[in-house]
């Protein structure tokens, strides 16, 4: 949640360092985000960061909803743009806005630093939004998982901008109805791929699970693709290239 969390140690951030790009943390009460940019916009990503946590605390002021429903809803047509982005990708996927609050915050944050870095990496607790002018891999944290850390997925620098989201529901504080190590969805919309995570990973009891949350998965209209990983199994669907 953004407006209502636990701060636990964010271990895996330490895979995500790129050494061609300046990494640095901008946190802003509960938002807490790892920055990667050609140029050093701490300062702006602040005041960035500052400006999204003020409409959506003052839309939820007024529309206390918003944080707790656990179902998609509508929002008035004046709404704020990031809360009517976050209601659209709650629609797609069947899960409540707050779903793809970090995924969102993540994505607005990293267009407007675009306009100054042509690669900008941002990590919003496990969601990232990343656009790079070169090939990369982003790692996949999993928990007590044996396949954690040495999987990764291959992002084409043609392919982004590009939202990689996870879900899990043995890692973290993130509210998830199942037991994913990891639930990863893939989309040029990181709000979607932050919704869809958590739609997934809700459907994930168990190993025996994977097949109906890739199928699920592969219906989410927008969605580039998704992997799903419980202990010692992984299911992959959709675009996606696996690096090892």
């Amino acid at each position: 949640m953004l407006l209502k969390s636990m701060y636990k140690p964010r271990i895996y951030r330490h895979w995500m360092r790129s050494e061609d790009l300046l990494t640095y943390r901008v946190v802003d009460k509960e938002t807490d985000l790892q920055i990667s940019t050609t140029i050093d916009l701490s300062k702006e990503a602040a005041r960035i960061v500052k400006g999204y946590r003020r409409q959506l605390e003052e839309y939820i002021s007024v529309n206390p909803r918003l944080l707790s429903s656990l179902k998609p809803m509508q929002v008035e047509a004046d709404a704020p743009p990031i809360v009517t982005e976050m209601a659209r990708a709650a629609a797609l996927t069947g899960v409540g806005p707050m779903a793809a609050v970090a995924g969102t915050v993540a994505e607005f944050v990293g267009r407007e630093l675009t306009l100054k870095s042509v690669d900008v990496i941002i990590e919003n607790g496990g969601d990232i939004y990343i656009v790079s002018s070169k090939d990369r891999v982003v790692g996949i944290y999993a928990g007590v998982s044996p396949l954690s850390g040495r999987i990764g997925i291959k992002i084409k620098a043609v392919e982004t901008p590009l939202g990689i989201c996870t879900s899990s529901g043995t890692v973290g504080h993130s509210l998830s109805f199942g037991n994913a190590d990891a639930a990863i969805a893939v989309s040029s919309s990181t709000a979607l791929a932050d919704a869809a995570a958590t739609a997934i990973g809700n459907l994930i009891k168990g190993e025996e699970s994977i097949p109906k949350g890739l199928a699920f998965a592969s219906k989410i209209d927008g969605l580039k693709g998704a992997v799903i990983i419980k202990g010692d199994k992984m299911g992959v669907c959709g675009e996606m290239e696996i690096a090892r």
